[in-house]
């Protein structure tokens, strides 16, 4: 009768907690209870003794182990764990009534044991203080389901930070499944994990099983399959409770599984937090992964990212932490898709951390302000360093620089898809362009694919008289990389210059806009001195370029070097017809356009070349054959196969951005192809590539097999631009290796414009081979 009455007493008293978050309510309970009086939530230590002692870690006087015991009410718990030999433990709650009675109560049985008034949700502890957080039913108690998980998570962040390195969280719960769900997730990386279930006497009144779930502190990243000691047929006690807690191991197991079993896995902004990938504050050179931003409802949008911390380098960053949109319409080129891609991105932003940021169709009618607003906050928690010393955090994206845009013609074509042709100002990175008159203000025309608006085409100068003069500052901009011109918003407001009439603007075709055309003839003073003796005796060089864009450079290498019987194979019916309406294309007897396959086209002047040579061979005599040291005899005048020379130049993109090779198109680069050109041009002539690739991998590869088909390889890297002209040469070919400024001057002789206009400049070019 006794017992009972003590038991309903008891009862009563519980029924004053009602919060067990409120700290006005457990001084009330603790009131009540009276002084001296100890309270058990969960097992007695005769149960929780044999569990407890096999997860403290030994303890001797060098180097005694520090206990925490957050929330320790007036259970005797840690009484029992100071007489077993462990006496540095620091017991806190937030209740002055209950730590006042405690303090009374053990100061002088055990003097070294420490009681504090604290709040467990913020410790007043430095980080890594102790060796072992012993928790009986805190967490429990902070799980209010109608409150949510919002105090369990902050003092299992106060937890994790005081905890030292290989230290143990020992939490004492009866596994509810709200409970376990916030244990598992915040601990889950970098953290080995245990579940023990407490023995449970048939003669206890308690209805539920108590769990001691283990949590060992080891290096954030590390993620491990959580461990159990029991099984539902090992406990007898609520077999209901015990299955939940067997099944919510197995998913979070599961869950477990599926992060370590892939690379490119997409992480959370909490499982980044919780470190998935190590610290998010601190900078680890080369880090890389992928994460979506804004589930849950934590913005207007969400977003797929790529983090990546910079690789070392030498000079100096300019950001600390930096954020790269990357707009849907270039979201599946290389050089944003892949890994390399997206370190050349990293490098060229200056940034110590930059996240990627990818848009889709649901982004489609949201605009940069809104978009940077909503990925703010997000971003911030993504920083290195403390939140509240980061800097301000730059948004970058895709630009190109243009001040005036104007859309003159867009077509769609079944061959390349839509196709843009526009009139641009670009900005004036001198910052005087007011100064300038109008009529000094360049006007570019270009020709863009939008299946790769980060490459332009084609672009030539509009000029606003006959174009007779050859301009000479063509260069509108040293700061904009012509080849990796980027698409802005249409900046075409009234009364802008682009507004105005045009009918006197023409193209100017004795101006090269594109620097790499530059490059490409550049090239052509490795073969001056044959160039040279063709236009002396009056024979045509066969040069034939394939891909003709807007015409621009047939029409340069037309009007400049006339000795030239030029042939360009297109694809693109339509793209002969938009660089004819619109960038005044014209055909004559020595520059002709063939619509096919470029490839074809080779083979196909192969077969011709070979069966003309074959009736020339009779006659040709036999002092006109190669020596024994692969040169040959003078013959030009012949005409035959070994001694013509040739020019074929490869000045196509590709259709697939995402392969990392943007031009050409990989067929060109493929051994079966370039064993075709080499025929083409016999023994003498040039073979000329304009090479876009960011990709090192891909870019060795084309040279690897250059080097294995061609006698002779020269590269020529452009200062600005991510163009490379490649120049080969077969074996026997007469090249001017030792001669490059006596062969730069025959060149400009050779041209109808001066210097100036084609930038002829060989002092970057490179012998490969």
């Amino acid at each position: 009768m006794a017992k009972s009455k003590a038991r309903e007493a008891t009862e009563e008293i519980l029924e004053t907690l009602g919060d067990f978050t409120s700290k006005e309510n457990w001084d009330k309970f603790f009131t009540l209870r009276g002084a001296g009086d100890s309270f058990e939530w969960y097992a007695e230590w005769p149960e929780l003794r044999d569990t407890l002692f096999s997860q403290l870690p030994s303890s001797s006087s060098t180097s005694p182990i520090q206990i925490l015991v957050p929330g320790c009410g007036s259970s005797r718990l840690s009484e029992h764990v100071y007489d077993a030999g462990f006496k540095h433990i620091t017991n806190v709650d937030f209740s002055k009534v209950i730590v006042s009675d405690m303090l009374r109560r053990y100061v002088r049985s055990r003097p070294e044991m420490r009681w504090r008034v604290m709040d467990m949700t913020e410790l007043q502890f430095a980080d890594e203080s102790f060796d072992v957080i012993l928790d009986k039913g805190g967490l429990d108690a902070l799980m209010e389901p109608e409150l949510g998980p919002q105090l369990g998570s902050k003092y299992l962040k106060e937890v994790k930070r005081v905890l030292k390195s290989g230290g143990k969280f020992l939490c004492l719960t009866l596994a509810e499944s709200h409970v376990l769900g916030l244990l598992f997730s915040e601990f889950r990386f970098g953290w080995e994990s245990s579940v023990h279930a407490i023995p449970h006497k048939p003669s206890n009144n308690s209805s539920f099983q108590t769990f001691m779930v283990s949590m060992v502190k080891q290096k954030l990243g590390a993620i491990n399959s959580i461990k159990a000691s029991f099984d539902c047929s090992s406990v007898n006690c609520n077999a209901k409770q015990v299955y939940a807690t067997v099944k919510a191991v197995e998913n979070e197991n599961n869950i477990r599984n599926q992060y370590s079993s892939g690379d490119d896995i997409l992480y959370s902004l909490q499982d980044l937090q919780l470190g998935a990938v190590g610290s998010v504050k601190e900078l680890l050179p080369g880090r890389r992964c992928h994460l979506i931003l804004g589930e849950e409802g934590t913005s207007v949008y969400g977003y797929k990212a790529v983090l990546l911390d910079a690789r070392q380098q030498s000079e100096p960053y300019l950001y600390h932490c930096g954020i790269f949109l990357v707009p849907k319409t270039r979201a599946h080129e290389w050089l944003f898709t892949s890994e390399e891609g997206q370190w050349c991105i990293v490098e060229s932003s200056k940034a110590a951390r930059l996240i990627l940021v990818f848009l889709d169709s649901s982004h489609a009618l949201a605009s940069m302000d809104v978009i940077q607003k909503d990925l703010s906050p997000l971003v911030k928690n993504l920083a290195p360093g403390e939140t509240e010393d980061t800097a301000q955090i730059p948004f970058m994206m895709a630009n190109d620089g243009i001040k005036e845009r104007n859309i003159v013609r867009k077509v769609t074509s079944p061959v390349t898809g839509p196709i843009v042709v526009e009139d641009v100002i670009y900005e004036n990175a001198s910052g005087d362009e007011a100064s300038l008159a109008p009529s000094d203000i360049k006007i570019f025309r270009r020709l863009t694919f939008e299946r790769s608006l980060g490459l332009v085409q084609s672009e030539a100068l509009l000029t606003r008289d006959s174009a007779s003069s050859p301009n000479k500052d063509k260069k509108k901009n040293s700061s904009l990389p012509k080849s990796s011109k980027k698409r802005g918003k249409k900046k075409n407001d009234s009364g802008t210059l682009l507004d105005g009439p045009k009918g006197d603007l023409k193209i100017n075709h004795s101006s090269l806009a594109s620097s790499y055309h530059s490059g490409i003839i550049s090239g052509f003073a490795l073969v001056a001195s044959s160039l040279d003796i063709a236009s002396l005796s009056g024979e045509k060089v066969k040069t034939i370029i394939i891909g003709l864009g807007a015409g621009l450079l047939p029409m340069f290498l037309h009007k400049c070097l006339p000795f030239l019987e030029i042939e360009v194979a297109e694809l693109d019916p339509i793209i002969l017809d938009l660089a004819r309406e619109y960038f005044n294309f014209a055909e004559d007897k020595q520059l002709k356009v063939h619509v096919g396959d470029g490839i074809k086209y080779i083979q196909d002047n192969n077969m011709v070349g070979y069966s003309e040579d074959t009736k020339n061979e009779e006659n040709i005599p036999k002092s006109n054959e190669l020596t024994d040291d692969g040169s040959k005899t003078n013959c030009a005048a012949n005409g035959s196969k070994s001694s013509r020379l040739k020019i074929l130049i490869i000045d196509a993109d590709s259709s697939d951005l995402s392969s990392g090779l943007t031009c050409p198109p990989a067929d060109f680069v493929e051994e079966t192809f370039l064993l075709s050109a080499r025929d083409f041009l016999s023994q003498g002539g040039l073979f000329i590539i304009n090479l876009v690739s960011r990709s090192s991998t891909i870019r060795e590869m084309v040279v690897s097999r250059l080097k294995t088909v061609f006698h002779h390889l020269f590269s020529l890297q452009l200062e600005e631009d991510v163009n490379e002209v490649l120049i080969a040469s077969p074996m026997g070919t007469s090249i001017d290796i030792d001669r490059f400024p006596e062969s730069v001057a025959k060149l400009q002789n050779l041209m109808k414009f001066p210097v100036a206009d084609t930038e002829i400049d060989l002092k970057r070019l490179q012998c490969l081979q």
